[in-house]
């Protein structure tokens, strides 16, 4: 007697592939917002202050926050929220502008040594090292208090002493990108070797370019805080909130807004560029998204 049995039904197990999450995004949100509210504040923030923040007033010296002066005033009678903003853009200015000098010769130099190798390598990273060599702090200081704290000088010396860093990184990513295929290809072709880093090794690299440049902002803000507040960075009656800071020191027992308030600002702004600068490190490397 023959037994019938049921063909086997095959099952099929579909899986489906987990969206990546937005939390990169999410985290990029409160340091874009930091940073958005601050380049506001101080670029149409002086348009709503009545006060110039050099004009002077004995008789409103060391006032505390009022209606009138909602940050105050200092020691010679300038309202505090006119030099907050006006400061701001100092800071700002330098932070962005040496960055800018920091990241074109941290990549020119990172690229070459990690594109062509050899001799061209370890002569560029020799230097790389001796300037490392010197503490970039008081390297900094010396050349400043030999030659001046004018706004310029900061921007070229904060600029030209903080690039090895940034050549070290550029470098390391240069040396895993030159030996891939689309770069190989180019060369088969005939391409020059500065055409190559220009089209095809450079735009590669761009996330840590970026994500370098982000966090070096809020590194020379830091920096220029300490200079203006040994008394070696911008000079009065130009403001800067670390020259604010270290006007405030001499009183800070009795009108502690004074050294606070540019503090305050001082560390929101280098914690928004910094916190930005994590989360888009995490947006533009796939490899740094977590799956759901």
């Amino acid at each position: 007697m023959a037994v019938i049995t049921a063909p086997r039904r095959r099952t099929f197990a579909v899986t489906a592939r987990a969206p990546r999450s937005r939390a990169p995004l999410r985290h990029l949100v409160p340091g874009a917002a930091i940073v958005t509210l601050v380049g506001l504040a101080v670029a149409f923030g002086p348009l709503a202050v009545p006060y110039s923040p050099e004009a002077q007033s004995i008789a409103e010296r060391l006032r505390a926050p009022s209606a009138e002066h909602l940050l105050g005033t200092d020691a010679f009678g300038r309202d505090v929220l006119a030099r907050l903003l006006a400061g701001g853009r100092i800071s700002l200015l330098i932070g962005l502008l040496s960055m800018a000098i920091t990241i074109v010769a941290g990549v020119s130099v990172g690229a070459v040594a990690g594109y062509f190798g050899g001799t061209v390598d370890a002569v560029l990273m020799r230097v790389t090292e001796l300037v490392m060599v010197f503490t970039t702090f008081f390297l900094i200081i010396l050349i400043v208090a030999t030659f001046g704290g004018s706004v310029p000088l900061l921007i070229l010396v904060i600029g030209l002493t903080s690039w090895p860093v940034s050549a070290r990184i550029i470098r390391g990513e240069v040396l895993k990108t030159r030996h891939r295929d689309f770069v190989l290809a180019a060369r088969a072709v005939g391409a020059s070797s500065w055409r190559i880093i220009a089209r095809h090794v450079l735009p590669n690299v761009v996330a840590v370019v970026i994500v370098s440049a982000t966090v070096r902002v809020g590194t020379n803000i830091l920096v220029e805080a300490g200079l203006s507040y040994l008394g070696l960075g911008v000079q009065p009656p130009l403001a800067s909130w670390g020259n604010m800071v270290a006007d405030g020191a001499k009183v800070i027992r009795t009108e502690w807004w004074l050294t606070l308030i540019p503090a305050v600002a001082i560390f929101a702004t280098v914690l928004g560029f910094n916190v930005g600068g994590e989360a888009l490190r995490d947006v533009l490397d796939p490899r740094r998204r977590p799956l759901r």
